[in-house]
């Protein structure tokens, strides 16, 4: 379900494109807070002021710049959007950025006694407390909060659910701890700990963390057309857009690339390539191989438990062989990734075979500003289209069936034991380390982020 904050990411998007395209952006960016918020307007916060610095940093992290890095307040959007314009490539930098402005700077997790407590004669949440946290004062329950070690099991047992735990979303979100709130009590990331799942991105209710977004590094690129631009779609797409992915194809081109691919064609070489690897693995002894193409998960991996890296794949990521195959047939074409994955933006800046990141959101802007309506496009030509398997790559266990499928073309009776994590969380690094411990026997394990698979990425534009 869509909801405020993505329709205000999405509706500053597609001002910024629709003024790209009129020549007027320099002039306009910096009246966009303005309008949006008049004088006489309504506010979200404490008033319209507030309201349009926030807007003000959402609209420096679509040029592509850090809310952190911000020297000079009085700087102007235009200004930025004068950098924006000389850059060559992407740094090599965090790809997310937190909007200080922007965060409420939410109490910290607690468990607290609702007015729904009436004082049962059971009083099952003190009896139950391992720590003696809860007593009854005046007949109602109360929580002494310097010795709650926050267990929940008063909440569990209240029989009228009158206990109830309050969050800080983005910090209950991350799967790695790599969130936390300042000596000023606002959110900043943890760049040595952030796998860049995105988790912390999609749980913020008020849309304080941000991507450094590279639309108008793409917009620029095809407006130049100095080389051919070339879009590569993630087997995801086919949940996310209207029409078929052939109409899909046909509006991509219209936006000015000169040439459209599936990245799934690079899902089917990491298959084979996978498949390959697994089974060299378990002829040397190894015991478990995990897959590769999350790069969420892979990050994961080598940040926070890298004795575990040995049993991930080395195979490389369906984006690099799609990247590969535009690369051998136009050594100097310029690949611009689409997906719904912000691992994927960290992924790239470390890869010469990839130059630019689009996400679904972004894509979704660029079409509606320029009013590109998919469903009455002509469908596309596939040449080559990629087999079923591989475009089942964006669900979970996609990853799997292909692979068995490709194992079973030598050994049709070939029995593949694996198992799946769908969606990483808190428990992900204790549950690889059970499965390295040989306690739950497997011998391949497909690990997604995003629960479900990349369909629900957090840059998608519909959750399934």
């Amino acid at each position: 379900m869509a909801n405020g904050a993505e329709y205000m990411r999405r509706e500053l998007m597609i001002r910024l494109v629709r003024a790209f395209d009129d020549g007027t952006l320099e002039q306009e960016l910096d009246q966009i807070p303005i309008k949006l918020r008049p004088k006489d307007g309504n506010s979200s916060r404490c008033c319209i002021y507030h309201d349009r610095a926030v807007l003000k940093y959402r609209l420096m992290a679509l040029l592509g710049f850090s809310c952190e890095e911000e020297k000079d307040e009085a700087r102007s959007l235009a200004s930025y959007k004068q950098e924006a314009d000389q850059r060559k490539s992407i740094e090599k930098k965090p790809v997310l950025t937190v909007c200080s402005a922007g965060c409420s700077g939410c109490p910290d997790s607690k468990f607290m006694v609702t007015e729904n407590c009436r004082g049962c004669f059971a009083r099952p949440c003190t009896f139950n407390c391992p720590v003696s946290a809860v007593s009854m004062i005046g007949q109602t329950s109360h929580i002494d909060q310097s010795k709650c070690i926050k267990c929940g099991k008063c909440m569990q047992v209240c029989p009228f659910h009158a206990i109830v735990k309050t969050s800080v979303p983005c910090e209950e979100a991350c799967p790695v701890g790599a969130i936390r709130k300042n000596e000023h009590g606002r959110a900043e990331i943890d760049f040595e700990k952030c796998v860049f799942c995105g988790k912390c991105f999609a749980a913020c209710p008020f849309s304080a963390i941000m991507e450094k977004s590279q639309i108008l590094d793409v917009l620029n690129q095809l407006k130049k057309r100095e080389s051919k631009v070339v879009a590569m779609i993630a087997p995801s797409a086919y949940s996310q857009f209207p029409g078929t992915i052939e109409q899909l194809f046909t509006a991509i081109k219209q936006l000015g690339f000169d040439d459209v691919m599936e990245v799934a064609l690079g899902a089917e070489l990491t298959t084979a390539h996978e498949a390959r690897e697994f089974q060299e693995k378990m002829a040397a002894g190894q015991k478990l191989m995990t897959t590769s193409c999350c790069t969420a998960y892979v990050n994961l991996v080598h940040r926070h438990l890298p004795d575990f890296a040995k049993y991930v794949s080395s195979t490389p990521s369906p984006m690099k062989y799609a990247a590969e195959l535009v690369r051998k047939e136009s050594p100097d074409a310029i690949t611009v990734f689409i997906g719904p994955c912000i691992a994927k933006r960290m992924e790239a800046l470390y890869t010469d075979l990839v130059d630019y990141v689009l996400t679904f959101e972004e894509l979704g802007a660029i079409l509606a500003g320029r009013k590109i309506d998919i469903m009455t496009q002509e469908a596309w030509k596939l040449t080559h289209p990629a087999d079923e398997l591989a475009r089942n790559y964006a669900h979970s266990c996609g990853v799997s069936d292909a692979v068995l499928a490709d194992l079973m073309k030598d050994q049709p009776d070939f029995k593949l034991n694996s198992k799946f994590i769908n969606g990483i969380d808190k428990k992900t690094l204790m549950q690889l380390k059970l499965f390295a411990s040989g306690k739950i026997p497997v011998n391949f394990l497909e690990v997604m982020a995003c629960n479900g698979g990349c369909i629900n990425g957090p840059c998608s534009l519909t959750k399934n």
